[in-house]
């Protein structure tokens, strides 16, 4: 029944990162998120078998069935990225899937929507060097708002309630260093984007996690950022690395694994 369950999961989060691919590379152009996917290069309207998540990509050999241009690899790493983290958040509330389903469904529901929306923004934010202001405020829309009927920590807890001022204040808090470094340095170390998305960030981690998930992206950044100074001779210390993709990141580590980096407990 788990291995269904695991296939059922992993299959719905496939789905939805073909979805989500659509969002990215429909966001802020002329084009609406509806209608039948075509060909970036030639237009041409693709058939039912082109979008079979991740294996359509290896069958057609990563080129358009048409033309023969290259489609991009992004297709597939964010079907399988999606995929993935719809299966571990299965596996994260597994415990109440059958116990207490109504609880189950709002539990994932809710974080399904979040990290779909937090991949959205990484991947973007890497294409365009840019976090787009509207989904940071649907964002932080939908986190306010979980933070009035969920407790993730407990997830068998669902229903209306006050969160505290910690709870609350969370959300700022991660958001007050990103917010500094823009400050100080007018925008040259930190865009104001990755503070207005750290705001969503906290209150959708809470006081235990939110401290871990800023460690680690500033760890992940720093360390693919001498990388990339090492191993590549284009890249400077003052070239502009976005840390959206890191702040999320962060936030899949904190979240999935519960680390506790500085071993604080609130």
């Amino acid at each position: 029944m788990i291995a269904f369950l695991v296939i059922i999961f992993f299959g719905l989060g496939l789905i939805v990162g073909s979805f989500l691919n659509v969002v990215i590379f429909r966001l802020n152009t002329d084009r609406s998120f509806g209608g039948r996917s075509a060909c970036l290069s030639c237009q041409n309207k693709l058939r039912w078998f082109e979008l079979v998540p991740v294996l359509s990509y290896f069958c057609l050999g990563g080129r358009c069935r048409n033309c023969r241009t290259k489609i991009s690899p992004q297709y597939p790493l964010v079907e399988l990225a999606t995929g993935i983290i719809f299966l571990a958040l299965f596996l994260k509330f597994e415990n109440i899937f059958f116990e207490l389903p109504a609880a189950f469904v709002g539990a994932y529901a809710y974080s399904a929507a979040a990290f779909s929306l937090l991949l959205v923004l990484a991947v973007y934010d890497l294409r365009h060097k840019i976090i787009p202001d509207a989904l940071v405020l649907l964002l932080g829309g939908l986190t306010l708002t979980g933070l009035f009927f969920l407790n993730l920590d407990d997830p068998r807890v669902f229903y209306p309630h006050l969160p505290s001022l910690w709870q609350f204040g969370s959300g700022f808090l991660l958001a007050a260093p990103f917010a500094l470094l823009w400050f100080a340095s007018h925008g040259r170390w930190m865009g104001l984007g990755d503070a207005k998305l750290a705001v969503g960030l906290g209150w959708l981690l809470g006081p235990s996690r939110l401290l871990s998930a800023a460690v680690l992206s500033f760890w992940a950044g720093a360390a693919l950022g001498i990388l990339l100074v090492a191993l590549t001779k284009q890249y400077r210390m003052r070239s502009e690395l976005p840390f959206a993709p890191f702040l999320v990141l962060g936030t899949l580590l904190a979240f999935f694994f519960d680390l506790q980096v500085l071993f604080l407990n609130f």
